[in-house]
């Protein structure tokens, strides 16, 4: 598309004027001849975007400090309820300036008596604006200094609110956009809320054609390993807003870690830190007087434009070509914080990741398409928890060969899961990674659980539960978007119709005969009795053995990919004894059966099975999930598997 092309004489383009830097009492404006910002001094709001010959993109209705802002949740010790805090900064410096770049910084800093009513944490707050660049970067340095008190982390990011009546197009994936409701839409009248506040029925909508559809941000969220560019388009004039995440390094939770995008507002977040999908365990503590800082970001804000605002399509292929060119420029030269680590002052490391399952096959396998990944020290799988640090993470190549690029220093765990195997890796040594190293680990071998010969399985082990069942949606609270769409999952109100395909006995599942895509529903839910009563559900595997070795064990594998509150014990044969054969007792908290998620965190069981339990003929295992409070307390299977005695 080239340089951003002006859509009216007063929107004149100068890709060549240098960065001017203007400041006053009040604001600090940044110009480069695409596009202006303004930010309020010193708190660091952005409060303006002119681009384009549009005055303002943010929402100029809104008060100057919800419209474009850095914002967390925090909570002092011993307190539930997270505190809302909007970072305002109370110190404002030009860090760097001359006809190429500006980067200016807001700092709030905490002390003593702010104890209890503030977030005890150091803030700076930096904005960059390049020549000859459409858009504007952002980045956070967070510190919490060593004595300083205990604090609960829940929630940072950057949020973006655009004016509502230029931007009513949302992307967020070449088959995930759509014309979007209004905010007014989810307000009654107009809109009315179903079974939890951010579900909306649209009832009455200011644009008639979206009568019918339910409108939920959650529909909209995405792992973060493909959460790189998303944002709005307006038509008349046709411009684009885009929020680009060029790195996952300084997200939490690896590359499975699901994030909100952009939603109903027009809203359009950078993500850093979240319990979505996870729970308390995403939401990291800092208890006695612990060090702490990290960079979050920096992120770009992208503005482009075109002069046919009848194919929405052109902005969004060039949004996703200069998120490209983004990722290519990671880590950033020009971000001058000496806390924002350079190419030259990161290291890599490389290595070949095999599979060893002598049950498959004699030779080790390639790990093919493996997630290998660095992070914080801690047991294997621990990384999908782990909220402090940096991860830095990739796919391996056919052959199991992986290549970590751009690695910032210090020490850490390299750990891998395999598609296809369930289980985790974790190289036993412990990885420092020094400026300018480059590591050849060799060939690691990995070693998936596995006792003895698969007598069957249910599923796919890939940590979702996307190879199973999703329901149509009720024809009632359908969005138009997921209709015959792969994620199908997403659509609202699927947890019900558990109910109304098994009315009054729950799911059998017959090994040689069910079709686990068309036989096993994509969530053990409670079944609805009335509005505010469920029932506790039990489903059933039954299978055949030919013989059973006496005095033997066999072992049960249950993969799960989510757990909301939920418990799943197993009976073997027999569901009247009256202590379960295994229980997971009360686990997960990661809600994806209410968000729409096909996975939240991942477990997995190793269950020993005793040959009594067994009898030759046929067999059934009952799964129950006794927990029966709500609607969305309940279990995500990924992969189950039963082996046999071990044959060596």
């Amino acid at each position: 598309m080239g340089p951003p092309q002006p859509a009216s004489s007063a929107g004149t383009v100068d890709a060549t004027a240098g960065v001017r830097v203007k400041v006053s009492d009040r604001y600090v404006e940044i110009k480069n001849g695409i596009f202006e910002l303004t930010l309020s001094n010193p708190d660091g709001i952005v409060t303006g975007v002119r681009y384009n010959g549009v005055d303002n993109l943010m929402e100029i209705l809104n008060k100057e400090d919800n419209r474009g802002y850095w914002d967390l949740v925090w909570n002092p010790p011993g307190q539930k309820t997270g505190i809302f805090d909007v970072i305002k900064g109370t110190e404002f410096r030009i860090i760097y300036h001359d006809e190429n770049q500006a980067e200016v910084s807001f700092t709030r800093n905490w002390d003593p008596s702010l104890e209890g009513k503030a977030v005890p944490l150091n803030i700076d707050k930096r904005f960059i604006v390049l020549r000859g660049s459409s858009g504007f970067y952002t980045y956070g340095i967070y510190e919490h200094k060593e004595g300083w008190p205990d604090f609960g982390l829940g929630e940072t990011r950057v949020a973006f609110k655009l004016r509502k009546d230029k931007f009513h197009y949302m992307a967020l994936a070449d088959n995930r956009q759509r014309i979007m409701p209004m905010p007014d839409d989810r307000l009654p009248p107009r809109g009315q809320p179903l079974a939890y506040p951010e579900a909306v029925l649209l009832v009455d909508p200011i644009n008639p054609d979206l009568r019918g559809e339910v409108d939920d941000k959650y529909q909209y969220s995405c792992e973060d390993q493909y959460n790189n560019v998303h944002g709005w388009m307006s038509f008349d004039p046709p411009i684009g807003f885009w929020q680009i995440t060029p790195s996952d390094e300084f997200r939490t939770g690896g590359p499975l870690k699901q994030n909100l995008t952009s939603h109903v507002g027009p809203t359009t977040l950078a993500m850093f830190l979240s319990a979505h999908y996870a729970g308390d365990d995403l939401s990291p503590v800092f208890t006695n007087g612990e060090y702490w800082k990290k960079v979050h970001g920096p992120v770009f804000m992208y503005l482009n434009s075109s002069w046919d605002g009848s194919d929405p399509t052109i902005l969004w292929e060039d949004a996703k070509v200069q998120m490209m060119i983004e990722k290519e420029s990671w880590p950033y030269y020009f971000a001058l914080s000496e806390d924002f680590q350079k190419s030259e002052q990161r290291g890599c490391v490389s290595g070949r990741l095999l599979v060893r399952d002598r049950y498959i096959d004699d030779e080790d396998l390639y790990a093919s398409g493996a997630y290998v990944g660095l992070a914080l020290p801690g047991e294997a799988g621990s990384w999908q928890r782990e909220c402090k640090g940096y991860q830095f993470w990739c796919r391996a190549d056919e052959d199991g060969s992986f290549y970590i690029r751009n690695i910032v220093t210090g020490n850490y765990n390299l750990y891998a899961w395999v598609p296809g195997f369930i289980g985790d890796y974790k190289l036993d040594a412990t990885v420092t990674i020094a400026s300018g190293d480059d590591i050849y680990l060799g060939d690691l071998v990995y070693k998936p659980p596995r006792d003895g010969p698969t007598m069957w399985e249910i599923g796919v082990p890939d940590r979702s539960a996307a190879e199973f069942y999703a329901p149509d949606p009720n024809p009632n609270y359908v969005n138009r978007l997921y209709i015959n769409h792969p994620d199908r999952f997403r659509q609202y109100g699927l947890w019900d119709r558990y109910t109304e395909l098994y009315p009054d006995s729950d799911l059998v599942y017959t090994i040689g005969q069910s079709d686990y895509s068309t036989d096993w529903f994509y969530a053990q839910v409670n079944r609805k009795v009335d509005e505010n009563t469920y029932q506790p559900t039990t489903w059933q595997i039954k299978f055949n053995l030919d013989s059973v070795s006496p005095g033997s064990t066999y072992k049960f594998r249950v993969a799960l990919a989510s757990s909301a509150r939920a418990e799943l014990q197993v009976f073997f044969n027999d569901q009247n004894r009256g202590v379960p054969h295994f229980t997971t007792g009360l686990i997960g908290k990661d809600n994806a059966i209410a968000r729409h998620g096909i996975h939240g965190l991942y477990w997995l069981f190793n269950i020993n099975v005793d040959s009594a339990w067994l009898a030759q003929g046929m067999n059934t295992i009952y799964l129950k999930q006794p927990r029966n409070q709500s609607p969305f307390q309940g279990l995500m299977y990924d992969y189950l598997r039963l082996e046999g005695p071990c044959d060596c």
